[in-house]
């Protein structure tokens, strides 16, 4: 899978099932990239797959996901609390009112990613999330993607990367001014909030989200 949240780009070979998905002191499986990092693991037990259906933490995600591009998701979760700090708490209708100052301010805070591009994008993004308000909001708009089937695989290598669904969202967001809503970033949210369900089958997580059966 390309996601940095399920260590992509790891080969598949023989055995890679089993290889991928390790069996902890406590008993549970988990994939590789949950298994070692104490932050990477409580983050998996926790929130990964857990459903989202409020504005603002569906904003947050969609913000983290774009500033992970090109990063390690353990990176961004070290980050987490610098990022809700900065951003006010990922508050759309703040974050909307931010201006060149605040975009200065958040380029010279080593705290976070400081990248211009990103930056900008989310306060864009926060924009377009207020305006989408007036057509159901985020939080509707995002989940009215769910396909009708989520994989069920054994190994990275059965996990995609993207999915019809996750291009239908990508593009959609795009055409309502969105920015860094690629379809492979848009599969990762739609994994890491619920709305499909990439547990490997063996996981102790596989199926507890609710979402599906």
């Amino acid at each position: 899978m390309a996601d940095a949240h399920t260590g992509a780009g790891l080969a598949a070979g023989p055995g890679a099932a089993s290889a991928d998905l390790v069996i902890g002191p406590d008993g549970l499986g988990r994939p590789r990239w949950a298994a070692s990092d104490e932050l990477m693991r409580a983050y998996y037990d926790t929130e990964w797959g857990m459903p989202v259906r409020d504005e603002t933490g569906l904003f947050e995600r969609l913000s983290l996901e774009a500033f992970q591009s090109g990063l390690s998701w353990a990176t961004i979760l070290r980050k987490r609390p610098a990022f809700r700090e900065v951003f006010a708490g990922f508050d759309p209708d703040a974050v909307a009112t931010f201006d060149e100052s605040d975009v200065e301010r958040l380029l010279g805070d080593a705290r976070i990613i400081r990248n211009r591009a990103k930056i900008l994008a989310t306060i864009g993004n926060a924009r377009a999330t207020v305006e989408l308000r007036a057509e159901g909001g985020l939080v509707d708009f995002i989940w009215s993607h769910r396909p009708a089937q989520t994989p069920a695989p054994t190994s990275y290598a059965e996990i995609p990367t993207t999915s019809p669904e996750s291009i239908a969202l990508s593009k959609a967001l795009k055409k309502r001014g969105f920015r860094f809503v690629g379809p492979t970033t848009m599969f990762a949210l739609m994994e890491a909030v619920g709305i499909v369900d990439t547990h490997l089958v063996g996981s102790h997580r596989r199926g507890t989200s609710g979402v599906w059966a």
